[in-house]
């Protein structure tokens, strides 16, 4: 259970607020051009939008975690490895489709928030798309399982992670595609119990 500005102490309770309050400034990114301010492929980008994206529920919001954290057996970069790999994620290019996709599986790997990587992340990932090759990824298109199972699987080859996002790329660039890709999105993680475009 983390601790939360809402002083939440249940649970689910908080997993439907954070959900709620986090999607409706997602909305606000797109809605109001804010998105368009952040800096694209950097560290510093993805701050910007974990920052935005959780500054109502979590004091560490855009913060580098202070902990070593895993997911389903898996361990993230070590705290104490942390600024010195997000250094050498920052300085990976990010021109091609190979470029991005890498680049995106060693930000996923450092994981470097608390909580809200993996959201946080695809909206940083959809940005570098949409500046480098004018698209983004219609996440509706990916298995849940099939998604996560690559990202497991990318820390040793990234082939099955750039297989299942280049059969889903759309340059369908709408609010309404951008809404529902974070729905799907938030869905990876277990949230699904508002509509982006609704709130």
């Amino acid at each position: 259970m983390l601790e939360n500005k809402l002083v939440i102490q249940n649970i689910g309770e908080l997993n439907r607020e954070e959900e709620r309050l986090s999607k409706i400034r997602a909305k606000e990114l797109f809605i109001n051009g804010i998105i368009d301010t952040f800096e694209v492929g950097t560290f510093k980008g993805l701050c910007q939008i974990h920052s935005y994206l959780f500054q109502d529920v979590y004091d560490f919001a855009g913060k580098i975690r202070e902990v070593n954290i895993s997911k389903s057996g898996f361990q993230f970069a070590p705290r104490i490895f942390l600024e010195q790999s997000l250094e050498y994620i920052d300085n990976l290019p990010h021109n091609t489709f190979d470029e991005i996709i890498d680049k995106y599986s060693d930000m996923n790997i450092a994981h470097p928030f608390r909580d809200g990587n993996g959201r946080s992340t695809r909206i940083w990932l959809d940005c570098i798309l949409k500046k480098k090759l004018g698209k983004i990824v219609d996440w509706n298109l990916i298995d849940k399982d099939e998604y996560l199972n690559a990202m497991i699987r990318s820390h040793v080859s990234t082939g099955e992670l750039k297989y299942l996002v280049q059969n889903a790329l759309t340059d369908d660039l709408s609010k309404e595609s951008l809404f529902k890709g974070i729905d799907a999105s938030y869905y990876y993680e277990g949230y699904n119990e508002y509509k982006t475009e609704d709130l």
